[in-house]
């Protein structure tokens, strides 16, 4: 056991600090001053093994208080106050309990580490899980436990309960994963987290529409029910447990999860392609009189029409119903014409944050690379200057199409709850809300198709392997976050939207001839 103990946590660690490693050389300008024997230098690995520590620390803790202090918000100012904040908080850490049972038991989550661990270097499977199990059950505990004592003077919960409560999560979550042992038992079908079914999807959706949808409509879980429930946790935990150490078939567990899963490169790279066949037109007679790479573009937006268009159609008719739901209230409630009528010209910064969500950049960037570039990167003609530059501009305006679709729909659904909520003095206001939201559209499109082209992050099993590519999507999610604080009138921020989009579309052309035939590759 202490050997298992030792090359356990030996393995986790050494996977961690070269995935690190790895990241640090991916990511721009760094990997220009790291040394070419970059897993071998000393010094680096020494850093990487204090980062490996501090995010072990941080994983145990941060992300606890985060989840804890989320809901103590939600429950002090998102209700009218009905209810005693420790019984709302009590309702909300239930359902969420019971949701985090099902989709987060690290028992059955298929990981690269187990597949080493268990099938590389062959380690005992029941020593290797009640090790790793274990020791994810305790970091759980020690992670809940000081700030369920901290938070206790603001929820009034009893020193007792707020003691107990980490021990409760843990203990739903041991008899969960004992349940499906046993029901793998019974069926031979081992459960896995990443890939729930259609029932338990929609059991989750329902616990997590309860947990905060209850208390809007004045009802919640009585605390007596609640501390109830969390006490009968404990005992269910330790019946879990026991099972879970009498449990022998774990090896045959994860050759099921694997065998779902498929962990080599060029296996997973056929189960992409396949999940994507699935939405693909296998219709032959499709086919396009156009030349060149027109005639290839052509090709493949009528062939993945689904995949690319779906998404924008459905959130385009959600904005059309938003809009004229927003507006039939507007009728049968008065007094929220001047609501509306104030919010929509001031509040357009918001709208940056929005299309950030709704654009369809990512999804059509990974489209492109599985069924198109994956195999075309293989050619030189394909990463010419020229060839680079024309076939970016032709995907630019077909992904402009398909973001333009939703912004159009949220630019003039909002122009015309603007005018029958009472109008503005100045009419152009009108056309600034649609051309700017459209501009905003049109930037997240630009954007993430130049981030593709210029720091292409896919390698062959279509996995992401650039770190920079990664800050740069978490930036890009910073800025737009900030602009919800900005507050400036719909014609100062609609114009400076405006000629921003058209200075980064300039920018991003000359970049993407200039660096894209070095950068846009296919990765290690």
């Amino acid at each position: 056991m202490n050997k298992t103990l030792k090359i356990s946590f030996a393995l986790k660690n050494t996977y961690r600090v070269n995935s690190i490693l790895y990241a640090l050389k991916q990511t721009l300008l760094i990997k220009m001053i790291l040394p070419s024997a970059l897993y071998s230098a000393r010094g680096l690995k020494t850093f990487a093994n204090i980062l490996s520590v501090v995010w072990e620390l941080i994983s145990a803790f941060l992300g606890k208080f985060i989840y804890l202090g989320c809901i103590y918000f939600i429950v002090a100012n998102g209700y009218n106050g009905v209810f005693p904040i420790s019984e709302l908080f009590l309702h909300m850490l239930l359902f969420l309990t019971i949701v985090g049972a099902f989709l987060n038991t690290n028992l059955f989550n298929p990981t690269k580490e187990k597949y080493y661990a268990v099938f590389i270097m062959r380690m005992d499977a029941k020593q290797y899980v009640l090790i790793n199990y274990g020791y994810a059950i305790l970091k759980l505990i020690i992670g809940f436990l000081p700030f369920m004592i901290m938070m206790r003077p603001l929820l009034d919960l009893p020193v007792w309960l707020s003691v107990m409560l980490p021990f409760s999560i843990a203990g739903l979550k041991l008899f969960v994963a004992a349940t499906s042992l046993w029901d793998y038992e019974k069926r031979g079908l081992a459960y896995n987290e990443n890939k729930l079914g259609k029932f338990l999807w929609a059991f989750v959706a329902l616990m997590v529409i309860l947990s905060g949808g209850l208390p809007a409509v004045d009802l919640a879980v009585p605390q007596l029910v609640s501390t109830s429930l969390f006490i009968a946790f404990v005992p269910l935990g330790l019946v879990g447990a026991l099972r879970i150490i009498r449990f022998n078939e774990y090896k045959e567990v994860f050759k099921d999860l694997f065998a779902q899963t498929q962990p080599f490169a060029d296996k997973k790279t056929q189960a992409l392609k396949k999940q994507s066949e699935k939405y693909i037109s296998a219709d032959t007679s499709i086919t396009s009189t156009r030349k060149g790479f027109e005639y290839l573009n052509e090709l493949f937006i009528k062939r993945h029409k689904n995949i690319l268009w779906s998404a924008s159609k459905k959130i385009t008719y959600v904005c059309v119903v938003l809009t004229a739901g927003i507006m039939i209230a507007s009728y049968l409630f008065p007094e929220l014409k001047g609501t509306v009528n104030y919010l929509i010209p001031n509040l357009l910064p918001y709208f940056a944050f929005v299309m950030y969500f709704i654009n369809r950049g990512t999804g059509f960037t990974h489209a492109l690379f599985i069924n198109c570039d994956h195999s075309l990167l293989t050619y030189p003609f394909y990463k010419q200057p020229g060839m680079i530059l024309r076939l970016f501009a032709i995907r630019l305006r077909e992904i402009m199409k398909i973001n333009a679709l939703p912004a159009a729909a949220i630019g003039i659904g909002a122009s015309l709850l603007l005018f029958v909520t009472g109008g503005t003095d100045n009419a152009i206001s009108y056309a600034v809300i649609i051309v700017s939201i459209l501009c905003m559209s049109a930037f997240f499109s630009v954007h993430y198709l130049t981030i593709y082209y210029l720091m292409q992050p896919y390698n062959a099993a279509s996995e992401i392997k650039s770190g920079t590519y990664q800050l740069v999507k978490i930036a890009t999610y910073l800025v737009c976050y900030y602009m919800i604080k900005v507050r400036m009138t719909t014609i100062i921020f609609g114009t400076l939207t405006i000629v921003f989009c058209i200075l980064y579309c300039i920018i991003a052309c000359i970049l993407v001839y200039r660096l894209a035939p070095k950068t846009f590759r296919l990765r290690q």
